[in-house]
This record gives C-alpha cells, sequence and structure tokens, in this order.
C-alpha cells in the first residue's frame, strides 16, 4: 500500500497536474493554426542545433560536479559523470527529482564512496545553481521592471500571492523552529539510535556541502557555472530565430523567457510539462506576440530539450547496461 500510495505522489500527480495544465492552456488556442505554423513557419535547423547547445550544457555540468567530486575525495570518469548526469535528465521525466537522488546513488556504487556525502556534492552543487537563478532573477528585474509590473499589474492574485507569502508568520516560525531544532540536535548528546544516525548522515551532507569550499580549482568552477547557464540560455535563444514572429524580439525578451521558463522548470512535474510552456507563453504574450504563435514556440522549444532528454536517457542506460555486461564477462574469464 506504501508503495502505491508512493507511486501516485511521486508519478500519478505531477503527470496529471502538468497533463492537465497543458490542456488548460493549449484548449484555449487555436490548434488548427498552430499546426499551420509547425508545419510551414519553422526553420528546423534552429531547433536541431538547439538541442545540441542542450547536450553540451550536460557534459559541462558533469565537468563542473567532477570538479566537486574530486574534494570528497572522488575521481569518476567522465563517462561516470555523463552518465550521471545524462540519467539524471531521464530518470526526472518519469519521477521527478528522483533523478538526483539516481545519480547520487550510481556514482557513490562506481566509486565505493558514501552516498550521503556525494548527496552532500550534489546538493552543494544545486545551491550553486540556486543562486545563479536568483543573480539572473534580479538582473533581469532592473532589466525588466516595465515589464514586471505589467505582469503583476495584470495578475493581482500572484501580486497578492507574492506578499502574502513574504509577510506571513508562518513562513518564519518555520525557519525559526527549524534553526532551533538544528542547533538542539547537534548540542544534544544523546546513545538513541535514531538520533546517532541523523547525526551522522548530517555530518556526511555538510562534509559533502563542503566540498564547495574545499575544492581546488575554484576559479574553473566558476567558469563552467557561467559557461553551462550560457548554454543554457543560447539553447532557447537560437529557437527565437526559427520563428519570423520571434526573431526581431530580441535578446532581453529571450533573457526573460529563460529566466520565467527556468522557474517554470522548478516545479516538480515531469519535464516542467505545463508549467514551463505556461511561463514562455506569458511572457511571450507580453511582448506582443499573438497567443497561437507563443503557444507554437513553446511546443518546440520545448519538444527539443524533451527528445533530447529521452534520447541521451536510452544511450545513458544502454551504456551503463554494456558496461556492467563486459564487467561480469571480465570477472567471469
Amino acid at each position: 500500500m506504501k508503495r502505491i500510495t508512493s507511486y501516485i505522489f511521486k508519478f500519478i500527480i505531477p503527470l496529471a497536474f502538468g497533463v492537465g495544465l497543458m490542456w488548460y492552456i493549449y484548449s484555449k488556442l487555436n490548434m488548427e493554426e498552430i499546426g499551420k505554423i509547425l508545419q510551414y513557419d519553422i526553420n528546423y535547423w534552429w531547433i536541431f542545433l538547439s538541442g545540441v547547445i542542450g547536450l553540451l550544457s550536460h557534459i559541462v555540468r558533469a565537468l563542473r560536479w567532477k570538479i566537486q567530486l574530486k574534494a570528497l575525495p572522488a575521481n569518476p570518469s567522465m563517462r561516470v559523470l555523463t552518465n550521471a548526469i545524462f540519467g539524471t535528465y531521464a530518470v526526472n521525466l518519469i519521477l521527478p527529482r528522483v533523478g538526483e537522488v539516481w545519480r547520487c546513488a550510481y556514482v557513490a556504487q562506481s566509486e565505493d564512496k558514501s552516498f550521503i556525502k556525494v548527496v552532500g556534492s550534489m546538493i552543494s552543487e544545486r545551491l550553486t545553481d540556486t543562486l545563479t537563478v536568483i543573480t539572473i532573477t534580479i538582473i533581469t528585474f532592473f532589466l525588466q521592471l516595465d515589464v514586471l509590473k505589467e505582469i503583476l499589474n495584470n495578475n493581482p492574485s500572484i501580486k497578492e500571492g507574492i506578499v502574502n507569502i513574504i509577510t506571513s508568520p508562518a513562513l518564519y516560525s518555520v525557519i525559526a523552529v527549524g534553526i532551533i531544532a538544528l542547533v538542539w540536535l547537534f548540542r544534544f548528546k544523546s546513545e538513541n539510535t535514531l538520533i546517532v544516525k541523523i547525526k551522522e548522515m548530517a555530518n556526511n551532507l555538510i562534509n559533502g556541502f563542503k566540498t564547495i569550499f574545499k575544492m581546488e580549482k575554484k576559479g574553473l568552477f566558476l567558469f563552467y557555472t557561467i559557461l553551462m547557464w550560457f548554454l543554457y540560455f543560447v539553447e532557447l535563444y537560437v529557437c527565437f530565430f526559427a520563428f519570423k514572429q520571434t526573431e526581431s524580439l530580441g535578446i532581453v525578451c529571450a533573457f526573460s523567457c529563460f529566466l520565467m521558463g527556468s522557474i517554470g522548470m522548478g516545479v516538480p512535474v515531469q519535464g516542467g510539462l505545463g508549467p514551463w510552456h505556461w511561463a514562455v507563453i506569458a511572457v511571450l504574450t507580453l511582448y506582443g506576440l499573438n497567443n497561437d504563435t507563443a503557444g507554437a514556440f513553446a511546443l518546440v522549444a520545448h519538444g527539443a530539450q524533451l527528445i533530447m532528454t529521452i534520447l541521451i536517457g536510452v544511450y545513458t542506460f544502454i551504456s551503463i547496461s554494456l558496461y556492467k555486461k563486459r564487467g561480469k564477462e571480465v570477472n567471469n574469464s
């Protein structure tokens, strides 16, 4: 029963939400017009280029993670790391957020390292990405003050929701309780098995998190971070040149779409299905693009990412399977 409940929460509910949101978005659009746009008005070479750039960004992420893992110390091969990163995105298409756990388990097993320490390095990596998104948000905020004001004025519920979250006593109460609980946990001495286990896990997570400070080549890590996010942006930006209606919208519009799309991808839904489309379409229509063209753009740009993720996922799990098979044959010989 627990497995069924877990399956429903991890797979069925996120997928149902994503599909439901997609239906809600596209039921209001003219699908016949979108079909014509997809058939006649797109240069698919730009879309192909977008997929290639997306692949390169994943390889850069693998190179960046390698720097952090060396601080554990661990030195996985690029084969292991690219499989881990490729597999992460493929697994997340089925079970949102489970891909991160899978890649840590895969690397920990491959390198015979503590799973929790590898998770710590992954968390510090994700923290870097979160800080990057915050930086992008601040930059976009100042570049697009007029557009953001229009979004909030046209969507008072969003404005009210943001204000409610920021001013919510519950938010600050939870933060305070969490800090007190952590202080108590580390200061309280106990031989209770559960508390000892929690402390051990927390220490391993902290040690993994410390890799961001212990690692060598911090400058290279920063370079890979900037390069990776630049490639993420260019992956979307080149799609603008695939449509005559979007090629003249400019880099600032693309940057706004990229930011909102990144936030949409943060919603725990398979591949950002639904939230990503809603966010990108909302930005494009604010820039004067008609709804049908915006809907077609979101379908194609997201579709390029989706197809690339499926292909690298198939490659990854075939690669892992063949490598394991080859290893067994060597051990048996």
